[in-house]
């Protein structure tokens, strides 16, 4: 199983924004790195160390993150939605690595929601996502045609801002670039767009297409889609980059207040009281 070519290059971006952060974790999630980037999952054990969570939710993915990293040197999550036994251990980890994932997460709040939690206090979450213009040529054609939307919508940069903040996390960067493949052939360019995720829209046929409608959608590729003047077919993609850090939480003092010693503490201290209080 190989990450698809675009998700290894953003990675590869992406890490080079993780060099303008002076803190280094120590222990640290990689969020689905198979797909997300298994080139990049191991420039990061080189830069951050091997106190690593992979964490898997597909049984296939778990299987080729074994062949890929022997399991001596990371502990496999089995996180599944509802289930208590979810690993890493909340409140464990200095940061969480997402690449290329928001974008597929059919309740995208949630999943945030999940990364603060197994995040230390000033741990933070470093993601990328593919943005609104992705693959814009392709829904411009479907479009023209007629057809039900090519792609479900993707949620903008401030938007993804505005998330993180409403999860908990506090002092979000976000920041968009736009790159372009091109393909030689048509049938190159679905079959790289194939790799890259799923189509969540409602409208989105629910059954399997024919080959005839796979013909009819490489003439109109051919005939309508624009090219270079090399002859090759672009797909531009916008890609979102984000980062955010887990706060100390602020502690509402009222008529009656309880605090721990512990809290008390790092509240004279100023830091705040613990994590869970």
């Amino acid at each position: 199983m190989e990450t698809p070519w675009l998700h290894e290059e953003v990675a590869r971006r992406m890490h080079e924004r993780l060099t303008w952060i002076k803190r280094k974790p120590q222990q640290w999630t990689d969020w689905e790195p198979v797909r997300g980037g298994m080139q990049a999952h191991d420039a990061l054990l080189q830069d951050c160390g091997a106190r690593c969570v992979v964490l898997e939710r597909q049984p296939h993915r778990q299987e080729a993150a074994r062949l890929r990293w022997p399991p001596s040197w990371w502990q496999l999550g089995r996180w599944r939605p509802g289930r208590a036994d979810m690993e890493p251990a909340p409140a464990s980890q200095d940061m969480v690595w997402a690449n290329m994932a928001l974008h597929l997460e059919a309740d995208p709040q949630t999943l945030m929601a999940r990364w603060h939690q197994l995040l230390k206090v000033e741990g933070f979450v470093m993601f990328s996502c593919l943005g609104p213009d992705s693959a814009l040529e392709l829904r411009q054609l479907y479009q023209h045609l007629g057809w039900p939307p090519a792609g479900h919508e993707l949620t903008d940069m401030h938007d993804w801002g505005d998330m993180l903040v409403h999860s908990g996390f506090a002092e979000p960067v976000m920041d968009m670039e736009r790159l372009t493949l091109t393909f030689e052939t048509p049938e190159r360019l679905l079959q790289e767009l194939a790799g890259l995720g799923r189509n969540f829209h409602a409208q989105r046929f629910p059954a399997l297409r024919g080959r005839r409608w796979k013909a009819e959608l490489l003439a109109a590729m051919r005939e309508r889609m624009p090219r270079q003047p090399d002859g090759r077919w672009p797909l531009s993609f916008e890609l979102i980059y984000g980062h955010a850090i887990k706060p100390t939480p602020k502690f509402k003092i009222e008529a009656s207040s309880q605090v721990s010693l512990a809290d008390m503490r790092r509240m004279l201290k100023g830091a705040g009281p613990a994590s869970g209080a």
